[in-house]
């Protein structure tokens, strides 16, 4: 799940929101965004590029950028100049919308274009036929949930969602995933054999202001008991947004194209993993009094007290039913293209270094998680049921 500056997370209040009524398929995807001879190998660098960022200046368009710049290349940014206006003052900014108001692209020229900011077919259909003169590789964000099922483990080639009426430009647990996948085959149609998808799962770190990854360590920081779901061995897969901004710039670097699932191997992570590491960091950096200590609680028992998975426990869906494969993405495919995903350790405690650092009201409203005053509800009734 993701977003970006022309709305890179412009619809992300909005999602954490949802699920209350959804069946849970539908609101995990609700809430679920070179030329061909430059090469480029560790430690020697790439030829420098020329690439325009659709958004740039929030959450993923930020890693995207800093690590453009870092390897020396020549970056523009086109968005709406709304969010985080001030960022990268050193580049290129140029205004407009995705929604009609692009002119300011026309008769230039670049490398690569990132696009992690289309959501709508329309949108992304006339950035890429505007640009595909013009520009060598189109590298669209889209997103795990374009598959039409998650009750079985899902591969790239595995059946997108559809949707009646392709023309929607509403955001919802019924069209996310739907217009993403349009969105795709729009890019496709305009520069056939020029474009690299890249479906990341659940995107987290720092500057991630859904605050879905978030509050577990944010959780954690504040101390006390608190709500942990099912069994620590349920398995759970996100991707840092620093790996997808380095898979993403090794495509334009290598020249490579396709599409990609871009996210943590299935069976490498558990949501025991992050709480364990979670608790860890908020000992180390934020030493709360009492220490935070967590309570496994079943599946039925969080269904009985109307706890929802992914909202109110974030990051975490039962691997059972219409989500039995959800956790289980395959990425053999961006694994043989180069994706690496950094130890857990370093994104917990990089994001809550980060959260620890927002402003007060930031880090007591939290997006996404259970709300205090309904988790010690939850912990009290659940303690009425356990033996003394």
């Amino acid at each position: 799940m993701h977003r970006g500056d022309a709305s890179e997370v412009g619809c992300a209040t909005t999602l954490a929101t949802w699920g209350i009524g959804m069946d849970r398929r539908k609101f995990v995807a609700a809430v679920m965004a070179a030329s061909a001879g430059s090469v480029y190998r560790q430690g020697m660098g790439a030829a420098r590029l020329r690439l325009l960022v659709l958004g740039g200046t929030r959450f993923i368009g930020i890693h995207t950028t800093r690590l453009a710049l870092e390897r020396g290349h020549q970056v523009t940014l086109f968005n709406r100049g709304k969010t985080n206006a001030a960022l990268f003052p050193q580049v290129e900014h140029l205004k407009g919308d995705r929604n009609g108001d692009i002119g300011a692209l026309a008769g230039r020229s670049w490398d690569a274009v990132i696009d992690d900011s289309g959501y709508f077919p329309r949108a992304v259909r006339l950035t890429a036929e505007l640009l595909a003169p013009s520009v060598r590789q189109y590298v669209f964000i889209s997103t795990i949930s374009v598959y039409a099922s998650s009750a079985r483990e899902n591969g790239e080639e595995s059946a997108t969602a559809s949707i009646a009426d392709e023309t929607v430009e509403k955001v919802d647990g019924e069209t996310y995933g739907p217009l993403k996948a349009l969105s795709e085959q729009a890019a496709e149609r305009a520069l056939p054999g020029r474009v690299t998808v890249i479906r990341p799962g659940l995107i987290v770190g720092p500057e991630d202001n859904t605050d879905r990854f978030t509050y577990w360590p944010a959780r954690a920081a504040r101390g006390g008991d608190f709500l942990a779901p099912d069994r620590p061995s349920d398995a759970i897969q996100y991707i840092d947004a620093r790996d997808l901004a380095r898979f993403t710039l090794d495509a334009i670097e290598r020249g490579i194209r396709g599409t990609f699932n871009v996210v943590s191997p299935p069976g490498k992570l558990t949501i025991g993993e992050l709480v364990t590491e979670s608790v860890d960091a908020a000992k180390h950096m934020a030493k709360p009094a009492p220490p935070p200590r967590p309570v496994w609680v079943p599946t039925n028992f969080l269904e009985s007290q109307k706890v929802q998975e992914w909202s109110d426990m974030p990051v975490w869906v039962p691997e059972s039913g219409d989500n039995a494969g959800f956790a289980h993405t395959l990425t053999e495919r961006a694994e043989k293209a180069g994706l690496k995903i950094r130890a857990m350790r370093e994104t917990v405690r990089d994001t809550l270094a980060w959260h620890l650092s927002r402003p007060p009201a930031e880090q007591a409203n939290l997006k996404a998680g259970i709300s205090a005053e309904r988790e010690r509800e939850v912990l009290v009734a659940w303690n009425r049921t356990q033996p003394h």
